[in-house]
């Protein structure tokens, strides 16, 4: 690690520990708002020496993650293989038919196992309580990444995303179509760094109350905002930034037919972000349904910022786990 890339750690990990940093990354609400400006600082700091050949942070000694996959994944597996690779570490990938996670063995036993031998688990499940009950048993941290409640690694990304085209003051950013477990975590963030966010769903399909309440907490504190319409075209007026994301999730494959019916409406095209600032950047945090929630005019447009959001899911995530197991 070269003096340069040694002291832009060193200050983002002195901005971590005083924010009381969390033992395990399963929510957005886990994270302070000093600890989140570390993460993205350091993120930023990690890509520039990428694209230079260097790296930042590179473990000490030998570390190995579990990469437990319920679900399937392209983004969030190979950004994981590839940054602990260049990290100087290693991951092992397990899939619900290697380890039958609650139906082999009791979640809490391959907590106890795994904690035996590697220095930190990362899980994309179904049910976020997996997750919990991880981290309750398991003597290594356990970071989300992805349950039906919250994507807090994917949050990372859509932040750093928009800090580098639009810059860190307060900005407008839309949300539109469905309140899912992104939405979740995208408003959380958002809203924690002092943001306004306003999300347009069709009824039926708001983030969950809990969520918007955390928000509007995180709002109140940062000088953000959080607003539920139904309108998009009211969602998306002088926005600096659209997202959106499918509107049919896995697991949500028998609700495709209403779901399409209810979504129409939402669809992100050229039309819709006329309404936005000329400027405004588009976000999706794939795989997209192209023709559905978005079309190939607006994804592949010159406003789309989204290969750039899913090449940050690399740097945000070296960083968080840089932060949170940098001590080794």
């Amino acid at each position: 690690m070269e003096s340069g890339a040694h002291s832009v750690y060193e200050q983002a990990k002195a901005l971590w520990e005083s924010a009381h940093p969390p033992r395990h990354y399963l929510s957005v609400n886990d994270l302070a708002p000093q600890a989140a400006h570390a993460i993205l600082t350091l993120a930023r700091a990690m890509k520039d020496a990428t694209r230079r050949g260097q790296e930042v942070f590179r473990f000490a000694r030998p570390v190995a993650l579990a990469l437990i996959f319920e679900k399937p994944s392209l983004r969030t597996r190979v950004a994981w293989e590839v940054g602990l690779h260049q990290m100087g570490a290693h991951g092992v990938y397990l899939t619900q038919s290697d380890i039958q996670m609650g139906k082999r063995e009791a979640v809490m036993d391959i907590a106890r196992n795994l904690s035996r031998w590697v220095q930190g688990i990362v899980a994309r499940v179904f049910l976020h309580s997996t997750l919990e009950e991880l981290a309750r048993f398991a003597e290594v941290p356990v970071i989300n990444a992805l349950s039906e409640r919250e994507h807090p690694c994917q949050a990372l990304a859509d932040l750093m995303t928009i800090h580098e085209h639009k810059g860190e003051q307060p900005l407008t950013l839309a949300w539109v179509g469905d309140g899912n477990n992104v939405c979740h975590s995208f408003t959380l963030l958002a809203t924690l760094l002092g943001h306004h966010v306003r999300i347009a769903t069709p009824e039926g399909y708001e983030p969950h109350e809990a969520i918007l309440a955390q928000a509007r907490a995180y709002a109140q504190a940062s000088g953000g905002s959080v607003q539920l319409l139904r309108d998009p075209r009211e969602a998306v007026a002088d926005a600096d930034a659209v997202y959106t994301d499918v509107w049919v999730s896995m697991g949500y494959e028998t609700e495709r037919e209403v779901r399409m019916r209810h979504f129409l409406p939402y669809q992100v095209n050229e039309a819709l972000l006329r309404f936005a600032k000329p400027d405004a950047v588009v976000l999706h945090c794939l795989p997209a349904r192209r023709g559905e929630e978005i079309t190939d005019a607006v994804l592949d447009g010159n406003q789309s910022v989204v290969w750039d959001q899913a090449e940050n899911r690399l740097h945000t995530q070296k960083a968080l786990l840089a932060l949170m197991l940098g001590t080794l």
